[in-house]
């Protein structure tokens, strides 16, 4: 098995993202690459965790690194679990998506929502060898608030602390989040790999 180097691909474009990353796996002092732009993966996944390993394989064997992916996104219970996979795609730019999302809902009572986030690490030789998947359960606003994030963060309200996630501090979405919960499953098993990797060595 290829020892776990300093670097670790992050199998995405998304400035947002990466900097979460950057914070999440601060402990393992790795330098995040992000994807090339011309590294272009067709995310033809029907699930999150599908679509994560797709990623994560592709990166890694285009960059010939350890490639981490996630694949998240918004699922809206009026509007039958959408826009779901197709969350980065509903829209241009993230103001369009939110307005696309608001539009849809409408005047609906039922603005239940949960964000998800599928995790997969694949080794240089894009065999994915681990995965873990998180949900955060909240409510669609009707009006955006907040500045931080990204997304559809502005209008996605948690109820147990009275807050989007745009109005949130990093240590309450690493917490809360879709993407912190997802990490915490994950962490514990990038350790475990990474110990077992050095020993090899």
């Amino acid at each position: 098995m290829i020892p776990f180097r300093s670097q670790l691909a992050i199998a995405s474009g998304n400035a947002g993202k990466i900097r979460e990353f950057a914070e999440y796996l601060a402990e393992f002092n790795l330098v995040l690459l992000p994807k090339p732009p011309a590294v272009d993966v067709e995310e033809t996944g029907t699930t999150f965790l599908e679509n994560a390993q797709l990623k994560a394989t592709a990166v890694a064997q285009a960059m010939g690194e350890w490639a981490l992916a996630d694949d998240s996104g918004l699922e809206v219970a009026a509007l039958g679990g959408a826009p779901g996979v197709y969350s980065s795609r509903y829209g241009v730019t993230d103001a369009d998506r939110i307005a696309k999302l608001l539009a849809a809902l409408g005047d609906a009572t039922d603005r239940r929502g949960r964000f998800v986030c599928a995790l997969a690490l694949a080794d240089p030789s894009g065999r994915v060898v681990l995965a873990a998947e998180g949900h955060c359960d909240g409510e669609i606003l009707l009006t955006p608030r907040g500045t931080n994030g990204f997304g559809y963060d502005p209008v996605f309200w948690v109820p147990d602390l009275g807050l989007t996630f745009a109005e949130m501090t990093s240590a309450q979405k690493a917490v809360i989040g879709h993407r912190g919960r997802a990490l915490a499953i994950f962490l514990p098993q990038l350790r475990s790999l990474s110990g077992m990797l050095r020993d090899c060595t």
